[in-house]
């Protein structure tokens, strides 16, 4: 049996985490969502249904098992959850998913356009394009199943979901979230940039460099 200060510990680092999403300017409202995986567990966190921003806390996070079936709290799931438990159920290397539908991000999305890898930006987070996913209901799993299909085939953690928004992925809810910023951010400047010219692309040998310096060799604790 999970141990209660394990719950009480993610609750609090998943209720956290969604008031990055604002604070970036991903959602409106109550859209969006962030959720993580219960490490050891068939279980997640994630953001009740309808729950605005500044009502979220620790205590009303809900858990639930990799169904969407909820397991403890009071309040219903997100309407998404189905999308995060396939995820989890198919990709074992994620801990944590998120979904917002960021104003330039969504904009590619509803064009069916993936952003191409035009910024070095792109290439150290993403390792290529962010890649367009199909269209799917809310309401089941399809969504999830077209976030699978469509990651499964790319190095990036996000996928822009076709006339929806965006979902991303990471080895816990954190990097999952800065992901969806980082998305919005390229989203945003390559839009820019096709107002004024076309973008000179990267090529795949520079991609595939900037990639594995960035996800093994930057930051403090590649470092140490």
């Amino acid at each position: 049996m999970i141990a209660a200060s394990v719950l009480t510990t993610i609750r609090g680092q998943v209720a956290e985490l969604h008031a990055e999403l604002p604070r970036n300017d991903l959602v409106v409202w109550t859209a969006g969502n962030v959720s993580a995986r219960v490490p050891g567990e068939d279980l997640l966190v994630i953001k009740p249904s309808g729950v605005r921003y500044d009502e979220i806390t620790p205590e009303n996070m809900v858990v639930t098992d990799l169904y969407g079936n909820l397991v403890e709290g009071v309040l219903s799931p997100s309407s998404d959850t189905a999308a995060h438990a396939y995820v989890y159920r198919h990709l074992p290397h994620v801990g944590g998913v998120v979904h917002t539908h960021s104003t330039y991000a969504t904009a590619w999305s509803a064009r069916g356009e993936a952003i191409p890898c035009v910024l070095t930006m792109i290439a150290d987070e993403f390792g290529g394009e962010i890649p367009v996913g199909p269209f799917a209901l809310i309401g089941d799993d399809s969504i999830g199943r077209g976030i699978v299909e469509t990651l499964r085939g790319h190095r990036s953690p996000a996928v822009l979901m076709r006339n929806h928004g965006v979902f991303t992925v990471g080895a816990d809810a954190k990097a999952a979230v800065k992901a969806a910023v980082m998305c919005e951010d390229v989203a945003r400047t390559v839009h820019i940039c096709r107002q004024i010219g076309e973008p000179l692309p990267l090529g795949q040998r520079d991609i595939d460099s900037l990639y594995a310096r960035y996800q093994h060799a930057y930051g403090q604790e590649s470092a140490s």
